[in-house]
């Protein structure tokens, strides 16, 4: 079997999978010039351009992506295998990635319970760090929002938001009866003013949007809505323990975001842990619940 120097298919994968040399670079733990180098290496092996060179940046020719859809499904076997008999030598491990905000208001209180059910299995939570796959998360199984990504994906919760605040801010600044009494309260945003317009002009409410603290995280933003310090747009599913604790209220069922939601994405050929956890999660789940 006459096969390329294997580090040169390392770096071109990544390469190749990212379109980026740069981007390859920092996921490698190398330079730039280290990847266009072993990529090079394998374009004189190989005798034909992988790659068109432009002032900004790469692309792919169609020679290119063959080769690259193969070594992703090369390697991505051979990690694959690997990992499972990592996990029969060291015990039964499996990894999800997720973001803090689902980890910290629907996983973490749960995992207790699949502790209980499973103590064999060691469950590792790591941050996606913009992952939109298990595999480029480098994990077994990853929680991602949004619409329905390509691949096997399971809904596992909705993620329609709803204007939700604390009893203590009701009672201070209510009543809010109608949807444009909210022009006139402290609105909390995620990321961008945009939700909050949407959502009111959808209820036909019109005049600017009351601008408020803009919040990176989800964290961040539900953690003020639970001081009192304003309303948020947030995630039903995500806080249904908070309002059944009644620490948070929901003022408004017509819900914005229906097209989103949270996902499980999985590969086809996952560890025996890594299924198991995997089955449970869909179990635990509101969509997915008897």
């Amino acid at each position: 079997m006459k096969l390329p120097p294997l580090p040169t298919l390392r770096a071109f994968e990544a390469a190749a999978r990212r379109e980026s040399f740069l981007q390859a670079a920092t996921e490698l733990g190398m330079t730039a010039a280290a990847v266009s180098q072993h990529v090079k290496a394998l374009e004189d092996w190989l005798g034909l351009a992988l790659f068109e060179r432009r002032t900004r940046g790469v692309r792919l020719t169609a020679d290119g992506r063959e080769l690259g859809a193969a070594c992703s499904e090369g390697l991505g076997h051979i990690a694959r295998a690997a990992e499972r008999l990592t996990a029969r030598r060291s015990g039964l491990r499996v990894s999800l990635a997720c973001k803090p905000s689902v980890v910290n208001h629907w996983l973490g209180p749960r995992l207790p319970r699949f502790r209980a059910t499973h103590p064999e299995i060691q469950v590792s939570v790591v941050y996606p760090l913009g992952a939109l796959t298990p595999d480029e998360a480098g994990t077994d199984l990853l929680i991602r929002h949004g619409t329905r990504p390509p691949g096997r994906a399971e809904r596992i919760l909705e993620a329609a938001t709803r204007p939700t605040c604390s009893p203590v801010y009701l009672d201070q600044h209510g009543p809010i009866i109608t949807p444009a009494d909210l022009l006139k309260q402290h609105l909390l945003h995620d990321a961008t003013e945009a939700a909050w317009h949407a959502w009111l002009a959808a209820r036909g409410v019109a005049g600017p949007t009351p601008t408020g603290p803009l919040y990176a995280d989800f964290n961040l933003l539900v953690s003020s809505v639970l001081s009192g310090l304003g309303i948020g747009l947030c995630p039903t599913a995500l806080i249904a323990d908070q309002l059944a604790a009644g620490t948070l209220k929901v003022l408004f069922d017509e819900p914005a975001d229906e097209d989103k939601a949270y996902w499980l994405l999985s590969g086809a050929d996952l560890p025996e842990p890594a299924a198991v956890l995997r089955d449970w999660l869909l179990a635990e789940s509101s969509d997915h619940s008897p």
